[in-house]
Parts: structure tokens; sequence; C-alpha cells
């Protein structure tokens, strides 16, 4: 660890200690609706927090109190996150699409006494979740500049409380809630410094000019893109608006040179420069380039496709993705224009997980534990960790926490996977979605949606709907949602758009069905297949697809067979 940055930190010395290495330059940024852009400092950022701190007591809130945050992504949420735990606050996030029945479950649960939400166009309402009984501010009143009656001395006051300690608990994620009783995670300073420490062994020495599109209720947006970055220095432009021409514009104004992502948004962005491209007529030079470029240096390979880079900024060079599958496809597309993809895996309870490295990231493997993490894999192939990172339970909830570890202090996560031959964990899916086959041979839904991609299916879910019987529901080919003469793209919505050449569809898709089978052992091929009837499919707020509801509309809808020899 470098001097500058001690051990034993909390998560108040890590925005210190930022302060004292950058002072005066941008820390964190927000693109208004109007595109003006509103631009903290890193002295800034803190003076904020103070404020936040100061303001959360003053409404009579103690250290240990429990809030709720319920806002978009910015500046303001940056500094009501670190003004709670100067504060000793315990912050409980909600993410802006939850159900209103799972926020009223994590209130109740949480014992959360107050309510801090956002302001804006996307801001949420309290009385849609009827939680507008909760004393509520917002971020903007809380990092607002000292008004008529604010003492004089709050400072120096804020100044002599005690500062939180590293197993103070600062954050409870509720990673359920949607059905059944939700569960905190309890997370200290010290969990997610050991996770930040971990990282900077392994994460490039560049300049940090990130683009954020995550949600910041999310653990992976606040321990990776919020802390450790801060920590590195970096300048981060948080963008509300999903429209993709402002999004590019952002990332190409602000020269960004990393992101965090979740991978469907690496594959929305991949898609979006290949259709460029082709929209130009290059369609071959960028296959060519591509398959020419894979075994040039990584700046070689910049160099190749400097016209694409032009228009992502020209300074792109890193990926972090994290959060759900992420197809190999799509790694070694971005890996063959020159930027390096670095794909993580952990859960909430484990704060950290793996990660490949900058010199380290092949396409598949998820990486090895990060420094001061053990990890292991179960006789059953469930991924397993213990260490610095992980949670020590979830709130007053002892027979969950027993329920969660075993015996020997390991964090079972529920998810299957094996080492390469190089120690990195590859990822087969969750434990709870295997198939087992009545032969007692077992099907992973991944790899075979992996396979299914590999042979042009863009996206898929693959289930078993009877003993033994393996089907795969798909997202409905492009052009099956787009109307010929208006150009409007519209959801398939049970009725393919007008004009639309269906049975060209179902030819081309049962085709990459048989090619996908031809590459799977055969207890694993996929015997009948379905489109599914919306534009995509349900997902939850870190863009994984919702099987269950998946699997209750294939109980009903009718299969095509994959007729072989045809």
């Amino acid at each position: 660890m470098r001097a500058d940055r001690p051990p034993n930190r909390t998560l108040i010395d890590v925005l210190e200690g930022a302060v004292a290495r950058y002072g005066d330059r941008p820390a964190v940024r927000l693109r208004n609706d109007d595109g003006s852009i509103l631009t903290w400092s890193y002295r800034e950022l803190d003076r904020r927090s103070r404020l936040a701190a100061w303001r959360l007591r003053s409404r009579g809130l103690v250290p240990g109190d429990r809030v709720l945050t319920w806002a978009p992504s910015g500046p303001n949420l940056a500094a009501t996150y670190f003004g709670a735990m100067r504060a000793g606050i315990i912050y409980v996030p909600l993410d802006l699409t939850m159900a209103p029945d799972a926020i009223r479950r994590i209130a109740d649960r949480s014992g959360a006494i107050q309510l801090v939400i956002g302001t804006g166009r996307d801001a949420p309402d309290p009385a849609d979740a009827d939680v507008d009984h909760l004393p509520r501010t917002t971020t903007a009143d809380l990092c607002a500049e000292p008004g008529a009656g604010f003492p004089a001395d709050w400072e120096d006051r804020l100044a002599a409380w005690p500062r939180p300690a590293r197993d103070d608990v600062y954050l409870l994620v509720y990673t359920s809630g949607t059905t059944g009783t939700p569960k905190g995670v309890t997370l200290t300073h010290a969990n997610t410094v050991a996770g930040i420490d971990a990282f900077h062994l392994i994460v490039p020495d560049i300049a940090y000019r990130l683009v954020s599109l995550l949600p910041m209720s999310h653990l992976y947006a606040q321990a990776v893109e919020l802390y450790l970055t801060l920590d590195l220095g970096a300048d981060i432009l948080y963008v509300r608006s999903r429209n993709p021409r402002v999004v590019f514009e952002a990332i190409r104004a602000h020269r960004m040179t990393a992101m965090v992502v979740f991978p469907q948004i690496l594959e929305l962005f991949w898609t979006a420069a290949e259709r460029e491209v082709e929209r130009q007529g290059r369609g071959a030079w960028l296959r060519r380039g591509r398959a020419v470029a894979r075994h040039l240096p990584m700046g070689a390979r910049r160099a190749v496709f400097r016209s694409i880079h032009a228009r992502l900024g020209g300074g792109l060079r890193l990926f972090v993705s994290a959060g759900a599958f992420l197809p190999p496809a799509v790694q070694q597309a971005w890996e063959d224009i020159g930027v390096v993809v670095m794909q993580g895996y952990g859960a909430t309870e484990t704060g950290s997980g793996t990660c490949n490295s900058w010199h380290d990231h092949p396409p598949g493997s998820v990486g090895r534990p990060l420094p001061g993490l053990e990890m292991r894999i179960a006789a059953d192939g469930e991924v397993q960790f213990r260490g610095p990172s992980v949670t020590s339970g979830y709130w007053e909830d002892p027979a969950a926490t027993a329920a969660a570890f075993t015996a020997d202090g390991y964090y079972q996560t529920g998810d299957l996977g094996h080492l390469d031959p190089r120690g990195r964990l590859v990822l087969h899916g969750r434990k709870r979605d295997m198939i087992v086959l009545p032969n007692s041979l077992n099907v992973f839904p991944e790899d075979v949606e992996n396979a299914l991609r590999v042979a042009g299916i863009r996206d898929s879910v693959v289930l078993e709907t009877e003993p033994g019987r393996i089907e795969a529901v798909v997202l409905a080919p492009a052009a099956l949602e787009r109307v010929r003469d208006g150009g409007a793209t519209t959801p398939v919505a049970g009725v393919f758009a007008p004009g639309a050449d269906l049975e060209q569809a179902r030819g081309e898709v049962d085709a990459a069905v048989k090619a996908a089978n031809a590459t799977l052992a055969i207890h694993a091929r996929v015997a009948a297949w379905r489109f599914w009837p919306d534009a995509d499919f349900p997902r939850t707020h870190t863009l994984k697809v919702k099987r269950d509801q998946v699997r209750a509309w294939a109980t009903v809808a009718a299969p095509l067979p994959v007729i072989e020899g045809t």
C-alpha cells in the first residue's frame, strides 16, 4: 500500500486522502438536461458532504439510525452518502425501478426513520410506494450552501464529532424484496476499503475520466465506480439521460478513458458502434480489421480503429464489467479494437470477489480472487468466499445469516463455477437454475445460452419445460420489430411488426439453434424454441433477466420444435 494510502482506513479517510492528493481537480460532475455541466472538485465534494452530515444530524438523526436514500445518481447523492458516514448514520439505498411493495418491505425491515429523495424529472414520488409518512428531505437540500440561521461555527463543531470506526456498519443493501422477506446485507468501512485496497493491485495506472450510467443504489456503482475511482483521482461524469445520442455526446465531450458497466450496456454500445460502421458501408472493413488487429498490441489496435475511437472521445482504454454474464463475443469485439475489458464477479455479500487484471483478461473468465480474499469451489460446484471484504451477515436476521455461511465461515454464493487451467474462475450460472436431467446429467443454462449467442441469437433463456426437455425462449430478431413503412421501432408484443418476414426469421433462428446444438453435448441440446413476446426480457435493475417470469410464461406458450436434418 502506498504511503499516501495507509492501511486501516475508513471511507472518510479515503475521501480526505483524495482531497489531500487531488484538491481542486474535478471529482464529480452532472450533465443537466439542458446540456450544462455541474462540476464539483474533490475539495467541494468533501465540503458538501460535511454540509449533508450537519443537516442530517440537525434533523434529529443520531449514529446508528437508518435513512432511506431514493435518488438518481449524481454529485448530490455521492455527497449524501459521505455525509451519512460522517454523521454515523446508516444509509439504505433504494433503486428507482424498485416495485412499491419491495420498498415498503425494505423500509419496514430496516427500521428507517427518514427518507432522502432526489430532485428533477426522474425523482421518485414517496406516495407511490406508501412511504410518504416518513419525514423527508432532498439530496439537493442536504448539500445546499448554508442558509440563514446556520451556525457560524458549524464546521468546528462537526470536526469535534467522533470519527467513524472501521468496524462501523455504514450501509445496508437489500438484495431481495420483490417476494418474501428482504435481507439487508450489512457492510462496514473495513469491508469496502478491503476491496478498494485489493483493486489497486490489478487496475492500470491511467487517467480515469469516467462516464457513469449505473444506479448508485447498487454496491458495484458505489464501491468500484465511486469510492475506488475517487481514490485513483477520477473525474466522474453522471449522465441521467438514456438517449444514445446524449450518452455518446457526453462520452466524446468528457474524453472518457474508462467505464464501469453492466454487460448489457457493453453489448448495447458495441451494437451501436457496429451499426454506425455498417451505415457508412464499412462493415467489411471492420470485420477484416478485427481479424488482423486481434494479433496486434492494444495500442496498435486503437490506431487501426482510430475512426471508431474518435467517436468515443479518443481516449477509451478500459471497461470494467460485472453484475451479470458477459458474452465472450462482446468482450472479444471490444478487445479487437483495443479496449481492455476486465470482467469481475462478486455478490453484495462478498463486497468484492474475483476480477481479471489489466494484463490477464481472457474472454469467458471472471479472473482470480482479489488479494486477501479466499475462494473455493465446493463439491457441488458452488463458489464460496471468505475474507475481509465479506459481510458479517444480514441486518437483524440471525437465521438467514447462519444459513448463508458454512461452518468454517465461507459465504455460499449460490453460483456455480470451475477453475480453468490457470486458476481463473469460469461461471456456469446460478445453482438454482442448473437443470438436473432424469439421467442425473447436469445442464448449465448459461453455457447453452452462450452457444446460442455464438450461433447468432442475440439473447435467450434456456429452461427445462418438462423432465429432460431443454427449450429456449429467444428474443425476436430486430428485423421483426421494425415497421417497414414508417421505420419506427415497436415492441413485438405477441404480434410481429407489419411487413416483417416471420417465416424467414423463424428459419434463421432454427438454423442458429441447430448450429448451437452441434457444439453442445447431446444431453444439453435444445429440443424446441419460441419467441419472447416483447422487445426485451424482464430485467432487474442490474439488467439480469428475471428467469422466473420467463419460466412462468413458458408454461403456457407453444414452442417450435427443432427439426433435425431439414
